[in-house]
């Protein structure tokens, strides 16, 4: 089958098509699933594009689509046919979190997604949204899993609330539509008119250009007559962190997310202390968050924003557009 893996030393440029021995038959525990679709996210570009990348070989991708094909003895919940999508952590099946790494993380720890087909244990997947496309469903892994724990799981969100959403990336965009469809209000930021435009469209009640506005904190404030909000999907990191703590209400909740402008960075803790707000960190979710988001996507008819789609030897090129920062909402592979 065909299949595609990042040779050392990393780099885009070493992306590189292949051809992988055929998917075995599954044993006790496991299922087969034919893929057809992967979804792109800044993780994954992270580890294509890590200089003096180690894991010489590896096949990335975190997300991934398909159908079963056959299931192996002792497994329940899923039967040949069915429309799956995968799990960023395959070993957290629910409570708290407990892992710190991406060890057990397709496309990093362990080979990924950018294949034709897979084998392995059926906690590996979840059954994929009724209706659903492959590449909708694969958008769900990372992205859409993300903006539901920080939303849902995390924030609490009811109807009434008001929520922020940072860009136009692929958990932005899914926050967008889960807090419209839960009956919140959204504000959202871009660095580009035309983005926010098509914010506009999507529901969001206002919103701020950030380059325009750099002090956007103050203009979210005055979109919520002075309160602030009571969520914020925070995806920048310490470049932004300040302004999202300017904009939060008094005990407000920021999720902390990404890390697009770094990773390390002053805090203004006087402020942060004086909102009493909380800052939750977060990576994805676990397998039952992931069963829940199904259900509620089920429920509520939200379906994702494709940008683009690449054939999956397109990968090296699916990154560049996402590195380009041109894209809204999520860049999807089919195969």
């Amino acid at each position: 089958m065909k299949a595609m893996r990042l040779r050392s030393p990393g780099g885009l440029d070493n992306l590189q098509p292949f051809d992988l021995e055929a998917a075995r038959d599954p044993g006790p525990g496991e299922i087969r699933v034919r893929l057809h679709a992967s979804s792109l996210n800044y993780h994954d570009y992270g580890v294509a594009s890590r200089p003096g990348w180690k894991a010489d070989g590896r096949i990335p991708m975190s997300d991934g689509a398909g159908t079963v094909e056959a299931v192996g003895a002792g497994v329940a919940g899923f039967a040949a046919g069915d429309s799956v999508v995968s799990c960023f952590f395959p070993t957290w099946e629910d409570g708290p979190a407990t892992l710190s790494d991406f060890a057990t993380v397709p496309g990093d720890g362990v080979d990924g997604y950018a294949r034709e087909a897979f084998t392995g244990p059926a906690s590996c997947f979840t059954l994929a949204p009724k209706g659903y496309s492959h590449a909708e469903a694969a958008t769900l892994t990372t992205a859409g899993l993300t903006a539901w724990r920080a939303l849902v799981v995390d924030g609490g969100i009811k109807a009434g609330d008001s929520v922020l959403v940072l860009g136009t990336g692929g958990v932005s965009i899914f926050a967008l539509q889960f807090a419209k469809a839960m009956g919140a209000t959204v504000i959202a930021t871009s660095s580009s008119d035309e983005k926010l435009d098509r914010a506009r469209a999507l529901g969001a009640d206002a919103t701020v250009n950030y380059k325009t506005h750099p002090e956007w904190g103050a203009r979210v404030r005055d979109a919520t007559g002075g309160r602030g909000v009571d969520h914020v999907i925070e995806v920048g990191g310490p470049g932004t962190l300040p302004q999202s703590i300017a904009a939060v209400r008094v005990g407000g909740h920021i999720a902390l997310i990404g890390v697009l402008t770094g990773r390390g960075g002053e805090v203004p803790t006087g402020a942060f202390m004086l909102k009493q707000a909380r800052l939750q960190g977060l990576i994805v979710g676990s397998r039952r968050e992931q069963r829940d988001m199904v259900r509620g996507i089920d429920a509520m008819g939200v379906k994702p924003v494709i940008d683009r789609t690449y054939p999956l030897d397109g990968l090296a090129d699916a990154f560049r557009h996402q590195e380009s920062g041109a894209h809204f909402g999520k860049i999807c592979l089919e195969f």
